[in-house]
């Protein structure tokens, strides 16, 4: 079935009609919130599990293979299969998840049940796609621009939320409070939000799937673990061998099935490609923020530039970040409306540039870099508000969950890059503080440096895709109205 327009809810203006925005909107924060959570207690891991700092930081990396490798492949799923019930379906991984960490203290346990919540990254392409099918168009873009901004809003409240719960309770409070919240998101989409029937029929693409998953992996693990394996090593040299060739065999394949997992010849238009490529850049930018920010204010005094907070003031500082893009994503949608997304997505990028300039002008002072932090919080609205909704003006209805589940892994990749680029810079400027290495100021001043050129390249990437046609019925009636002025003025 191939539908065009949005579909009747048969609620009408009911509550539960009226709740399908809010409801969605809540599963996007809490899987930001869920994708958070975990780092505050990164430090304390290694004692309470008896396992390696190394081993420990596996339950971040879980979670972000996972969430790399089923976002397009739910995506895919909800386009075919029902996207309402894909998304309970993520939402009840997640949970799981969540449940099976609150549960355990056995470190392998642990990370096996974080690989589980990242299912949870599919949440926001879904719903995206839901509220395309459901909402008429002069509600689709505040709409879309709301749910995008639940990445922030979600990361903004993750830490210090963990932070305070570690800091007061025991550690396996905090995965029990996620996973209640949890299982009121998926009893909320069974109530709230009906199965659309846009649906794209067909078998679904088994191999592709297996494909994607095995290169991503390999590109992935090769990006997050170089630093610490070592970027010559015959480990990281294989991985990202093993990622050319598999990801090389799954294009060859793609090309010729009947019914791709990613229909790449929709992604070779303009409109859609670049689209990706501006995401993966954004993802780049907007992710140095996250990683600098919170280990800038925790460096110690002795540094000259560190401000020594703890943990919870750190997700205190984070904060009004979340609330920014929050305010501002309305902001998106009216830009979008009036200039076309292209305009916001590059607006947003050089605002995230913009702040980062802030950042490299005045790193020492709390409110300097609370002011930097909130103006790249800024762009990051704008931009990320923008790609969905370009992504659903170039494609098909019955493809937009697996193309915004595209976009959003080209996002997760920028995100891995930009954390193994960091990473390389910090770790190359370091100096020795009370006998411990710590980076220097410099150190963090050109991963800012680097990360505002890439935000730039994005914006030249954004200002680089084709606009929206002008439909017909606009075209005349942009004819009437200059018609009707020429009239005029030859009258006067």
């Amino acid at each position: 079935m191939d539908q065009t327009g949005p579909i009747p809810h048969p609620h009408g203006g009911s509550l539960r009609a009226r709740l399908t925005v809010p409801v969605l909107a809540f599963g996007g924060t809490l899987m930001a919130v869920m994708q958070t959570v975990v780092v505050p207690l990164l430090p304390d891991l290694p004692r309470l599990t008896g396992a390696s700092a190394a081993t420990v930081s596996w339950m971040v990396t879980a979670s972000l293979l996972s969430g790399a490798v089923l976002t397009p492949v739910l995506g895919r799923a909800g386009d075919m299969y029902g996207k309402r019930r894909v998304l309970m379906t993520a939402l009840g991984l997640m949970t799981l998840g969540s449940v099976v960490c609150a549960l355990s203290d056995d470190i392998g346990v642990l990370i096996a049940a974080r690989a589980l919540s990242g299912a949870a990254s599919a949440v926001v392409p879904l719903s995206i796609s839901i509220l395309r099918d459901e909402l008429p168009p002069e509600r689709t873009g505040g709409a879309v621009a709301l749910m995008s901004s639940t990445l922030g809003i979600g990361a903004a409240l993750g830490v210090p939320l963990a932070a305070l719960i570690v800091q007061y309770a025991d550690w396996h409070t905090m995965f029990w409070v996620t996973s209640a919240l949890g299982a009121v998101g998926v009893t909320s989409v069974w109530w709230a939000v009906r199965e659309s029937p846009v649906r794209e029929l067909g078998r679904f693409d088994v191999t592709g799937a297996l494909g994607l998953a095995v290169g991503l992996v390999c590109l992935l693990l090769g990006v997050s673990q170089g630093g610490q394996w070592g970027w010559g090593s015959p480990a990281i040299v294989a991985l990202f061998v093993g990622a050319v060739v598999v990801l090389g065999l799954w294009w060859w394949q793609q090309l010729r099935a009947e019914r791709p997992l990613v229909d790449l010849k929709l992604v070779a238009r303009p409109r859609v490609g670049l689209s990706h490529v501006a995401a993966l850049l954004t993802g780049f930018a907007f992710y140095a923020n996250s990683l600098v920010t919170a280990q800038l204010v925790q460096a110690p005094e002795a540094t000259g530039y560190g401000l020594g907070l703890s943990i919870v003031d750190t997700g205190l500082v984070l904060l009004p970040g979340g609330f920014i893009m929050l305010l501002f994503s309305p902001v998106s949608a009216r830009i979008s409306a009036a200039r076309g997304p292209r305009v916001t997505l590059a607006i947003g990028a050089a605002v995230i540039a913009l702040g980062y300039a802030v950042r490299i002008v005045d790193s020492r002072d709390l409110w300097m870099i609370m002011l930097g932090a909130a103006v790249v919080g800024t762009g990051t609205t704008l931009a990320y508000s923008a790609l969905p909704t370009l992504i659903l003006r170039a494609v098909p209805v019955t493809q937009t969950a697996s193309a915004n589940g595209v976009n959003v892994l080209m996002r997760t990749i920028g995100q891995a890059l930009s954390s193994a680029a960091v990473a390389a810079v910090l770790v190359h400027h370091t100096s020795p503080v009370e006998g411990t290495p710590l980076p220097t100021l410099h150190g963090y001043l050109l991963a800012f440096a680097m990360a505002g050129a890439v935000a730039l390249a994005a914006c030249a990437a954004a200002l680089t895709i084709p606009g929206d046609p002008v439909p017909d019925g606009t075209r005349r009636a942009r004819g009437r109205t200059r018609g009707a002025r020429d009239e005029a003025m030859e009258g006067a």
